[in-house]
């Protein structure tokens, strides 16, 4: 039962804007109760709120306003209040910023008003314009997903005068619907494919956890292709049937529509999608729905972990390991982390998927904190690729040239017998560094310290860090030297020219995120090369994830020493993981696949790793080499940066707080820096970093919540924290 509160009683009511504690109101006519989404005045606007607790009182009643209304949703669970206040906590984030993650979708205060919306119609038009040719394209690749007249028409780039006339020649369909209706029921009665016995093994244990409708976390550590969707799906059919609502978390929007397909296929309908390209209309309707029990299972990004699920029985984080995972902007957290919390405040199942796990579950794992089931052997007729290195020290390879005389010749067979081979470079667009070769400056962002990557299909030079272009100068900006501006190593653009002149008459198809306008082009992209469309694929870590290319055999891996360079703590796992997912790509059909890393340091203890196929020893060597140094996951991090315009100020409140760390002393904890951040400025930014260390079981976010706030930094000067950090810079 709920606390509920009649009209005119005092009522606590937490709202998404950015202030430091739950506002009183008084109940509105008809009363509210806890968890009621309420529209509430503040100042002259009028905003949205939860109603939290009872009022705190302390004010003259009679000055306090009265809630507007009650939204005509589904209240929030005290399961999600708990988790958000949880979350907050640990993530020393104001609860404010946690309710704003929890209700990003648009006219959440709306009635269930009708509106137009359009869907595919049976005619073709006899006159086919480019406009409209885009405009059938966007609503053919949604299938039967309907769209708002804006929707529609900013998605396919035209006028809404195009659509229109697409209506009057019977091409486009225009109708009446209801803002906000169910997802179709799922089945999960129906059969899944065949599973093979340790495959059926794994499925049991998971259906038993969900089935007894308690918390539990289980790590799925399966090889790559060794059919770990079809394992977790056998979970989610158990926790359908158990009346219960799903989550799958997926690291990328590109894998989303091949996992849709799998999903209809098992269950007979497609489920609720919440990500960056789902239309702000089925945002609404998926948020809407998850409250009201119409959406049984949710896919999504990390920020589906904060839609209001009614009852959520499962999660399912697919990639476990990947640092998408991680929120690196604004609430800084970690949904693989999160999820876990998640579940726990919903007596629901977690699992972790993942061919590499992250040394973190790997490590609950072996504590037993977590379950752990193994899938050791690829699906069907497939086998694991064999894996080799090419020795660069060896080879006879011009200076200009990055393809090795060994890789070109296994890339030349393998076109030569109608098989795809794909060339992975961790390096998006055409040259990392652009020099003058008579003067030796490198072209850097005005706002960053960062050097620009030139994109030649673009024809221009990208900061990476925020953004910022320009065209490629002709001259050098230092020396105005013409015609000595040249690029220096590689990026997958640059690679697609080595590859043009080696293989004239292949067919030739370049992933990288930065190439494509949208979801939907690269999803496009990603079927062509499914279906054979290419025979030398040129990617970067965007194709280790989760792809599916039958006819694939061959994967070179241009520069594996790449990631092994710095002091990233994480550099090894990274590298590690990343070669075996990307080696993964290979031989996922019938034909066995090989990959081949190219390597100055074949001798390099995670090269040797990743050739034995021993990942057991690795992650003990790894685990064992933490725990002495008490890093995560056998001690905690916490990192500190500090920006602003001032280099000065901000150095001058960086050493302050290193001074003025006894509240950090007294729980044992050791403060390093400050220090100037590897890329030390952003967007005119300066930034200089501290690290906290402390011990596993040190109350960390109250000794950091009591030393952060003994200083009070000028509106200009920023101060992040964040926990369990995964990046440094």
């Amino acid at each position: 039962m709920r606390d509920e509160f009649t009209q005119g009683s005092r009522v606590g009511v937490l709202t998404a804007q950015p202030l430091d504690r739950v506002l009183d109101y008084l109940a509105p006519e008809g009363g509210c109760g806890v968890g009621d989404f309420v529209e509430v005045p503040l100042g002259p606007r009028k905003v949205l709120g939860v109603v939290w607790s009872a009022g705190e009182g302390g004010y003259d009643i009679a000055k306090l306003r009265s809630v507007n209304r009650v939204l005509d949703v589904a209240p929030m669970g005290a399961d999600m209040r708990d988790f958000l206040v949880r979350a907050a906590d640990y993530t020393l984030t104001p609860l404010s910023a946690m309710l704003r993650l929890a209700t990003r979708a648009p006219g959440l205060g709306g009635g269930p008003a009708m509106r137009k919306v359009y869907r595919r119609g049976p005619a073709t038009p006899d006159r086919m314009t480019d406009a409209r040719r885009r405009v059938l394209e966007v609503l053919d690749s949604y299938g039967d997903l309907a769209f708002t007249m804006g929707e529609l028409a900013g998605q396919a780039g035209v006028t809404n005068s195009v659509v229109k006339g697409l209506v009057k020649l019977g091409a486009v369909l225009e109708q009446d619907s209801p803002r906000d209706l169910p997802y179709p029921r799922l089945d999960p009665a129906r059969a899944g494919k065949v599973l093979t016995e340790d495959q059926a093994q794994a499925a049991v244990q998971m259906r038993a956890g969900v089935a007894s409708g308690t918390f539990g976390a289980t790590l799925l550590k399966g090889v790559t292709g060794s059919g770990k969707t079809e394992v977790y799906l056998e979970a989610v059919a158990e926790c359908l049937a158990q009346g219960r609502q799903a989550l799958v978390l997926l690291p990328e929007i590109a894998l989303t529509s091949e996992f849709l397909t799998r999903v209809e296929a098992r269950f007979g309908a497609r489920p609720a999608e919440w990500h960056s390209g789902v239309t702000m209309t089925e945002r609404r309707r998926c948020w809407k729905m998850v409250g009201e029990g119409g959406a049984q299972l949710v896919v999504g990004a990390r920020s589906a972990l904060y839609l209001p699920f009614r009852d959520l029985g499962l999660i399912i984080v697919d990639e476990e390991h990947d640092s998408s995972y991680k929120q690196e902007d604004g609430a800084l957290y970690n949904a693989r982390d999160m999820a876990v919390l998640r579940a726990s405040f919903a007596s629901a199942q977690v699992v972790l998927a993942s061919a590499t796990p992250s040394l973190e579950s790997w490590a609950n794992a072996r504590a037993g904190k977590y379950a752990r089931l193994d899938l050791t052997s690829r699906f069907g007729d497939a086998v694991l690729p064999e894996m080799r290195a090419i020795d660069m020290r060896a080879e006879d390879l011009p200076a200009s040239r990055w393809i090795s005389p060994s890789l070109q010749a296994a890339v030349s067979d393998r076109v030569a017998k109608g098989e795809q081979a794909l060339l992975f470079l961790n390096r998006r667009g055409y040259a990392p560094v652009t020099i003058c070769r008579a003067c030796g400056h490198q072209i850097g962002c005005d706002h960053c310290d960062a050097r620009m990557v030139e994109h030649r299909f673009q024809k221009r030079l990208i900061c990476h860090q925020c953004g910022e272009s320009k065209p490629v100068p002709e001259v050098c900006p230092s020396c105005e030297a013409e015609g000595k501006l040249a690029p220096v190593g590689p990026g997958v653009e640059r690679l697609a020219e080595e590859v043009a002149e080696l293989w004239p008459e292949a067919r030739v198809a370049v992933l990288s995120s930065d190439l494509f306008g949208s979801a939907r082009a690269l999803k496009e992209q990603i079927e062509t090369i499914a279906a054979g469309g290419a025979d030398i694929v040129i990617g970067t870590q965007l194709v280790a994830k989760g792809h599916n290319f039958p006819l694939l055999t061959l994967v070179g891996v241009i520069d594996a020493d790449l990631g092994l360079q710095g002091s990233d703590l994480r550099a090894a796992e990274r590298s590690f993981a990343l070669m075996r997912q990307v080696a993964g790509r290979a031989g996922r059909a019938q034909k066995p696949g090989l990959a081949l890393l190219q390597t100055f340091q074949p001798e390099h203890p995670v090269i040797r790793a990743i050739l034995s196929g021993d990942e057991e020893a690795f992650w003990t060597a790894e685990a064992a080499e933490r725990k002495a140094m008490g890093m995560p996951p056998y001690g905690r991090l916490a990192g500190v940066v500090l920006s602003g315009p001032d280099l000065q100020a901000v150095f001058d409140l960086g050493n302050a707080m290193a001074r003025e760390d006894a509240p950090l002393r007294r729980i044992g904890a050791q403060v390093y820096g400050p220090a100037p951040a590897p890329i030390a400025r952003v967007r005119g930014n300066h930034r200089v970093r501290l690290l906290v260390k402390a011990d596993k079981a040190a109350p960390l976010q109250a000794a950091l919540r009591a030393w952060s706030g003994q200083f009070k930094p000028p509106a200009n000067l920023r101060v992040q924290i964040d926990i369990d950090p995964l990046s440094f810079y």
